[in-house]
């Protein structure tokens, strides 16, 4: 028998003592577990919320203090043998104390402890305090001992086993946090416990595979039996008195596979693991939901290409980032409405990146119900490491652990050493200021390839992103491996991408600002503009805000004002990207996958994400959609691509037209194409048909009711007419319908209602009308008949579209009708 005891009531915290600029007295201030200091504050009143305007610079302090957290609880006893304190999570560098004795210390977020505190439990009270260190002393403290280390930022997250990403990023706010970050309970238990279940889960041709790692703790010494169950198939193992380990292994004749989204279905099975010492009353059971299926990198000739049974599969992705700068705030809730986002956006992967952490068990979970993907970067990003102190052992630590944790979890399809430390070493000039010092080769080179193979061999390891296949290669070179490409976004302007022909690319992306609510939210600056002082405070890359402007190129007008620069850089950043991911899944199957960085933020802030600190889809998000639908047409050199990522032949008749502006057809071919399952097909029309008879055209091309664009010169001179069209407003079940009736070409239409309901949605945004077509907008979101200005609805700065017609005309290029 077995009980589990949570201890998440009562706890205080206190501020012990701050080298930092302390600000409120902090003494028996009620905390939430699991939580963290700064939500603890938050909630008292004592700090103003880190996300609105700078209110974070004020705020540096609490990683420069040492805090205690204490609860008392009652403790009525127990027959059991053994009482372990389990804590999941704790952050970072902390002392144990139970009725004043230390029971244990930590030094690593990324791990979990358990302590036996049978004989210090008394019935009756007993108190119980966590005492953590400053995060930044003890990091500051280690890098003094082991000598500094060269990293894309000064702070010092390298020196301390915890969420980079909480010492800022060029997309995160400084707040370094410290706090109970997961549960925390007591364990009560007697004869023995499943310590580990590790199951390695494949396909053996038809059939699967299940191979069951079992550790068990022993309070006594008398034989065991371990029991799994998976599909209708049971198999047991007896294990005789002082042994620990049982491999249990099962063949399920014939499971229907799990399949990546696109791919097939993502069918899962129960597995169930019992221990048992005869005693039905004192079984320890272990359940989770497990899917068949084989995933192996493929190398040949410098290729990246995952293979999920025995499919190629290319990768639709998204990079993603800690969804928020406090973990306990993310709930299951808000994970399930981001993953669906990136399903809805057409992604078929996420890639966990190297700067965050290990997520929890319902990211992953709802990344094998949803057929998501999931590359798992080992938590190092963009610095030297030091494997010297205790680090070797902390990292060993925390890798067995997760790699055991998330081995039952069929979307888990490969581990990756680290984010952008190989090409740091090599081309970010670290070596010299190295001076021979380690820096993480060990890790990802050896220790962590080795963990990998031992425990969990089902899934391929790579040692980091980007990585050419080899230590002495070029580590970022695009004909090898994985590629980052962030020439574009620093110094290039976006059409850059055509010049790169890649065989996967990791990391690229192009930035844009939050939706006006969220900015309007964080942001209290009045007048609010590009460069009032809250919003650049909330724009974290270094020339960000030049960088977007500089962006625009010579694809955008300039901006007059805060309306426009707001729309511009939006649909620029959603031009950049899908330019990009367009470009790569041409190269199909020489290129074989493109993750976009990056699906969400963390906070309020202008970055590259498709998805804003608050939750909200950017235009990018929807332009994503488009460009990562099964089936696209894209334009591409004198070609037009035929992209069929479905497992059907995609066969019809492609039409390519070229047209004036205002509709009328200069110029016809069509051609039979047949694009192959999960393949490209290119067709070049004659130049007669692509080369422009004047000013004012465009290039049309259709197939299926798929369609692509391409205009012939850029929007500042592409001398399109003044924008008019017909709009009609009425209320509908789930919420408005605004339709939009073209009169003219109407070139990237978009709605924007969260500026009139912060509640708002909208269904499309960039939208390009020809003459006569129509497009309906649904607008949801939490709302009553009458909370919207229904004639805002279909005005600037609500409505807009790249020929807009300006305040002058505005009043005759469209008309709102009646609700």
């Amino acid at each position: 028998m077995s009980s589990y005891h949570p201890l998440h009531d009562g706890w205080t915290v206190t501020a012990v003592s701050s080298t930092g600029q302390f600000r409120p007295v902090v003494a028996g201030v009620p905390a939430t577990v699991p939580g963290c200091v700064h939500t603890d504050l938050l909630a008292a009143g004592l700090i103003d919320d880190p996300y609105l305007d700078d209110n974070e610079d004020r705020l540096t302090w609490i990683g420069r203090t040492d805090w205690a957290y204490e609860t008392v609880f009652t403790w009525a006893g127990t027959d059991d043998e053994r009482a372990d304190l389990v804590c999941e999570g704790l952050d970072t560098v902390a002392a144990i104390v139970l009725n004043g004795t230390q029971v244990g210390a930590t030094a690593n977020m990324h791990r979990s402890y358990r302590f036996s505190v049978r004989h210090l439990l008394r019935e009756g009270e007993n108190t119980l305090k966590v005492l953590f260190t400053a995060p930044y002393g003890y990091a500051e403290e280690q890098r003094a001992a082991l000598g500094d280390r060269p990293g894309a930022y000064a702070e010092p997250y390298p020196f301390i086993r915890k969420t980079a990403c909480n010492f800022g990023w060029d997309w995160g706010p400084t707040l370094v946090t410290a706090g109970i970050w997961r549960p925390i309970g007591v364990h009560t238990w007697s004869t023995a416990r499943l310590a580990e279940v590790r199951p390695l889960v494949t396909l053996d041709g038809p059939d699967g595979r299940v191979d069951v790692h079992v550790t068990v703790d022993r309070a006594a010494q008398v034989p065991l039996t371990v029991t799994a169950t998976v599909a209708g198939v049971t198999e047991r193992v007896r294990l005789a008195p002082g042994e620990r380990t049982a491999l249990v292994t099962l063949t399920v004749p014939a499971p229907d596979p799990w399949w990546p989204r696109g791919y097939g279905d993502q069918p899962l099975y129960p597995l169930t693991v019992q221990l048992s010492d005869g005693d039905s009353d004192g079984d320890d059971v272990w359940t989770r939901k497990i899917g068949f299926r084989s995933v192996v990198l493929d190398r040949a000739d410098d290729a990246f290409t995952l293979v999920v049974n025995g499919t190629p599969v290319f990768v639709k992705g998204f990079n993603w980032i800690p969804d928020d700068c406090f973990p306990s705030r993310i709930t299951r809730k808000r994970l399930a409405e981001r993953l669906g986002q990136a399903v809805g956006a057409g992604a078929n992967t996420l890639r966990v990146w190297g700067g965050g952490m290990y997520e929890s068990e319902d990211f992953y979970t709802l990344a094998d119900d949803l057929g998501l993907l999931v590359w798992q970067d080992f938590p190092f990003a963009c610095a030297a490491y030091p494997e010297e102190g205790p680090f070797t052992h902390e990292v060993e630590a925390e890798a067995r652990r997760h790699v055991a944790r998330l081995a039952p979890h069929p979307s888990l399809a490969i581990w990756c050493g680290n984010n952008e430390n190989i090409e740091g070493h090599a081309d970010w000039g670290w070596q010299d200021a190295l001076a021979g010092r380690s820096w993480g080769a060990g890790f990802y080179y050896d220790l962590l390839p080795k963990i990998v193979a031992e425990l969990d061999p089902t899934r391929p390891y790579w040692p980091g992103s980007p990585y050419s296949g080899a230590p002495d290669l070029p580590p970022n070179d695009p004909a090898k491996g994985t590629t980052h490409i962030w020439t574009v976004w620093n110094s290039h302007d976006y059409t850059h991408y055509a010049t790169y022909t890649p065989r996967f690319v990791a990391e690229f992306g192009f930035q844009g600002p939050p939706a006006y609510a969220t900015l309007r939210r964080a942001v209290s600056d009045e007048p609010l503009t590009p460069a009032s002082p809250g919003v650049r405070h909330h724009q974290k890359a270094i020339d960000g805000d030049e960088k977007l402007l500089r962006g625009l190129g010579d694809h955008l007008p300039r901006p007059e004002g805060f309306d426009d620069w707001h729309y511009f850089t939006q649909l620029n950043q959603a031009r950049a990207v899908v330019f990009g991911v367009e470009r790569f899944r041409a190269l199909a199957p020489y290129c074989m996958g493109t993750i976009v960085w990056q699906l969400n933020d963390c906070w309020p802030v202008t970055s590259w994400a498709a998805v804003d600190g608050d939750g909200r889809r950017k235009p990018l998000w929807y332009a994503l959609r488009r460009a990562y639908a099964d089936r696209l047409l894209t334009f591409q050199d004198s070609a037009v691509a035929v992209i069929n990522d479905t497992g059907r032949e995609w066969a019809g008749e492609l039409e390519v037209v070229r047209m004036t502006f205002d509709g009328e057809v200069r110029a016809r071919e069509r051609h039979r194409v047949a694009t192959h399952p999960r393949g490209v097909a290119r067709w070049e029309p004659p130049a007669a048909l692509t080369t422009p008879g004047g000013p004012g055209e465009l290039l049309v091309a259709t197939l299926d009711g798929v369609r692509a664009l391409r205009f012939f010169a850029e929007d500042p001179v592409a001398g399109y007419p003044p924008a008019e069209f017909d709009t009609a407003v009425e209320e509908a079940e789930d919420g408005l319908r605004v339709t939009v009736t073209a009169r003219t070409l109407v070139r990237e239409l978009a709605i924007f209602p969260d500026r009139l309901d912060p509640r708002a949605t909208v269904d499309d945004q960039l939208v390009t009308l020809l003459p006569g077509e129509t497009a309906v907008f649904r607008i949801g979101g939490r709302r009553r008949p009458g909370d919207l200005d229904l004639e805002a609805l279909v005005r600037p700065p609500v409505l807009r579209c790249l020929n807009e017609a300006r305040a002058s005309v505005w009043g005759r290029a469209g008309s709102a009708g009646s609700a």
